[in-house]
């Protein structure tokens, strides 16, 4: 089933929500039965769109969602999802009253944070909140034993908060040398013996842990991008233990064709010259859209065929050199497959030396997201 979407250029994003319920249906079915699943939604799910990626993948099987900040969880709450949400990030504050109310949980990890937070949130409601340990991450969290026992207790005599669940995050679960991954683990551990109980959800693993040691299996995983068909590292790649879809592909259409002779120039700078005769046509998408000038080179897929970013990325169009002439119109795919050539998210991440987590957050808002699958949405 499709879902109807307006939009007024020949530019937008398909988000396979088949392949995403597979891929996490793979991943319950994977991981433990009891264990808890909080997908990770933040940034807009990824780049692949936060409402119906959350609908969908609680579809699935998934317990909860995380996200980065408040505002991502009260737009959640606001689309009418109930499930339990946990914010990763650090909230001010002055702001646990606000999730509170929305029966959001936040997470804590400063003592004077839990003091302040306290006197914001009306009587009639309760925070939930999660303690974050830093075993080795050098972000946000508490490092210190004197300082989660000193939080567990501020927590447990206040009757605003519920303790509701513990995490850490590893630096290093995708790679191959497990001595830093070990080392954290290590330390989580210790750092649950130092609370007066557990709580109800303790989580170190990410999608990297989750799939390649479970060794990190609590009671709660954390996945994000192996539910969206991509894989941790290519360190891993591998070690993984299914086979997964990418769920985003990135499609737009020729808006102009035209004949070049040799030694006509194309873009800014005038720095692509034709060296003969050459078709070249004209994209409607740029950086503006994320698709950045270092793409410069890459091959797209016009027609079946693999065909040559030339000349600068421009703000909103780009050009491609054509080996023969292609009608205004043809569908041009810049991720994903067409005929029997694929682009995946790596290959781009590979051109731009950088990580597929980024090409997907990448991929801006003004680019239309198309929904297609189960009409989960």
């Amino acid at each position: 089933m499709e879902e109807k979407n307006i939009f007024y250029r020949e530019t937008w994003a398909e988000i396979d929500l088949d392949a995403l319920h597979s891929n996490i249906s793979q991943i319950r079915e994977y991981l433990p039965e009891n264990m808890n699943i909080f997908a990770a939604v933040k940034a807009n799910a990824y780049g692949h769109g936060v409402i119906a990626t959350a609908k969908t993948v609680l579809a699935a099987g998934v317990h909860g969602l995380a996200v980065a900040f408040l505002d991502e969880a009260i737009a959640i709450r606001e689309a009418g999802i109930t499930a339990p949400i946990l914010v990763l990030g650090a909230t001010r504050a002055a702001d646990a009253g606000i999730a509170a109310i929305h029966n959001i949980s936040l997470t804590v990890f400063q003592k004077d944070w839990i003091k302040e937070a306290e006197k914001v949130i009306p009587p009639e409601c309760k925070l939930r909140v999660h303690i974050k340990c830093d075993t080795g991450m050098g972000r946000i969290g508490v490092t210190e034993e004197d300082e989660l026992r000193q939080i567990d207790a501020l927590l447990r005599q206040s009757s605003q908060f519920i303790l509701e669940g513990i995490f850490t995050h590893f630096a290093t679960a995708d790679q191959l040398d497990e001595a830093y991954y070990n080392k954290q683990l290590s330390r989580f551990k210790y750092f649950l013996h130092c609370l007066e109980a557990l709580p109800p959800y303790i989580h170190a693993a990410n999608s990297a842990a989750a799939l390649c040691h479970a060794d990190s299996f609590f009671n709660t995983a954390r996945i994000g991008i192996a539910m969206y068909g991509l894989t941790p590292s290519e360190e891993i790649k591998d070690l993984l233990p299914f086979t997964r879809k990418e769920v985003f592909s990135l499609h737009t259409k020729i808006v102009h064709v035209k004949k070049l002779q040799a030694g006509e120039k194309v873009g800014y700078g005038a720095d692509y010259t034709a060296s003969e005769d050459e078709w070249i046509a004209t994209i409607p998408i740029g950086y503006a859209d994320g698709w950045i000038r270092k793409l410069r080179g890459f091959k797209v897929i016009a027609d079946g065929e693999l065909v040559p970013i030339v000349g600068k990325i421009c703000m909103d169009q780009t050009m491609i050199k054509l080996p023969r002439k292609m009608p205004v119109g043809t569908q041009v795919t810049l991720i994903g497959k067409q005929k029997n050539h694929f682009n995946s998210v790596d290959d781009v991440a590979k051109k731009l030396e950088t990580i597929n987590y980024e090409i997907t957050c990448t991929i801006t808002n003004r680019v239309p997201r198309i929904y297609k699958g189960r009409g989960i949405v």
